[in-house]
């Protein structure tokens, strides 16, 4: 990142053309810029003007509304300004060269999000709470993001991490007064009970089946089974389109064919695998492999079956969803209860088994109660310090000094710290503010 003391600006709306287009501008020289590119000067602020924008030889780059808010009670913390303007490419571009001629420079993915940051406005974990909203295409990722936004995850993070403080304020007791024969005896108890319930909260918050990374992300479905079950016509059928070649040669589909969908209100990638048998060539074998693999990591798998094939379920998990295809070649309309029918090819009982994908899904989506871990960085850090909790309390069971249970106890705080920002290294806050948009 360039030194957080420039004075940076960006389109902060979407790209041209559009009614509107929103620049933004934040850093030490926004009243001065405001006082050359406005006609009537600084605005007061919070207040939302209409005015003429100038350039540097005073001709008109546009009108439009213009408002500044000057820090530390703004977005960023620093002076901000925003110009509404109208939302042509010729426009945006001559505003934005008239803002860098007068000592702004472009703003990089998330500089404005990491100067809130680093500037006291919000914590690393709401920072990332900006960005999924940002990019929240259902409902249920608008309202995880929201959330976390407004400090939910970080509240818990917080309170997990204050517990182990107070923890170690019994330690130092121990530490500081060793001649102090009762001083053990008074802090040991209440320090492992709090540990316990620590742990016991971080332990039932990673037991969520993962549930919030794929709310952000994407459950993950796998359509499995023999050559020539359906399973290609069956992604096709979802996706509503041909994503996947359909053919009566066996073998057809070598390597998993994927496609984003939205079921459910929720996002899912669905994966069509190669047919699963005994392989006639090593390409078809690593497919077969590839299909085995994304099958054991799948949210769900669809086992599929053709009617003509004498479909045997008997080997399949109970938690899979069972269907039988081409039910039309059926000699006989009677199946183990569970097994949904259908024919992609006429489309017969589609909207049946369409329907319990979006049921299970939903249900996979509200099975954990909130707030959420909504990124492997989090649920790594929380890992790391449920290890260093349960370390301590099995020091503190086999008679460790307080020295040694005060130091995985630090170790555990810090990865909480660490978490919401508090403590922390640049190219992790590199990594997070990259995949933030420009204008943010």
């Amino acid at each position: 990142m360039t030194d957080a003391r420039d004075t940076i600006c960006a389109l902060a709306s979407g790209p041209p053309p559009s009614a509107i287009a929103i620049v933004r501008i934040s850093g030490p020289k926004v009243r001065e810029i405001c006082a050359s590119v406005l006609e009537r000067g600084v605005p007061k602020p919070r207040r939302a003007v209409f005015d003429q924008f100038l350039d540097v030889s005073r001709d008109t780059i546009d009108e439009g509304v213009a408002v500044f808010m000057p820090g530390p009670n703004s977005y960023t913390g620093e002076d901000t300004a925003e110009l509404y303007l109208h939302g042509g490419a010729a426009v945006i571009d001559h505003a934005l060269d008239t803002i860098c001629a007068l000592g702004a420079r472009l703003a990089e993915p998330g500089e404005f999000t990491r100067r809130a940051f680093e500037n006291g406005r919000m914590d690393l974990v709401e920072a990332e709470g900006v960005a999924d909203l940002i990019d929240a295409e259902t409902r249920a990722q608008k309202s995880l993001a929201l959330d976390q936004l407004e400090g939910r995850l970080s509240r818990q993070y917080a309170e997990w991490r204050a517990g182990l403080v107070d923890v170690l304020a019994l330690l130092e007791v121990s530490i500081d007064f060793p001649d102090e024969e009762d001083a053990p005896d008074e802090t040991g108890g209440p320090v492992e009970a709090a540990l316990r319930l620590i742990a016991e909260s971080l332990e039932r918050a990673l037991a969520d089946d993962e549930v919030g990374e794929r709310i952000r992300e994407g459950f993950h479905i796998a359509i499995v089974g023999p050559p020539n079950a359906g399973k290609s016509s069956l992604l096709n059928r979802l996706a509503r389109r041909d994503a996947a070649i359909v053919s009566d040669i066996p073998g057809t589909t070598r390597d998993v064919v994927e496609v984003r969908l939205k079921i459910g209100g929720q996002i899912a990638w669905v994966a069509d695998t190669a047919g699963l048998r005994e392989a006639a060539d090593q390409i078809e074998a690593e497919g077969v492999r590839r299909a085995q693999e994304r099958a054991a990591s799948a949210d769900l798998r669809i086992q599929l079956r053709s009617a003509d094939e004498n479909p045997d379920f008997s080997d399949c998990p109970a938690d899979d969803l069972l269907i039988v295809n081409k039910r039309d070649l059926a000699q006989s309309g009677s199946w183990p209860e569970g097994v949904l029918t259908m024919s992609a090819l006429t489309g017969e009982g589609f909207s049946e088994i369409e329907a319990r994908i979006a049921e299970i899904i939903r249900n996979r989506a509200g099975s954990a109660g909130a707030p959420l871990i909504t990124r492997r960085r989090h649920r790594l850090a929380l890992e790391s310090a449920l290890f260093h909790v349960k370390h301590a309390l099995n020091l503190l069971e086999h008679g460790g000094g307080a020295e040694l249970v005060a130091e995985d106890v630090r170790l555990a705080s810090r990865q909480l710290s660490g978490l919401i920002g508090e403590i922390g290294v640049e190219e992790i806050l590199g990594a997070v503010f990259s995949s933030f948009c420009i204008g943010k």
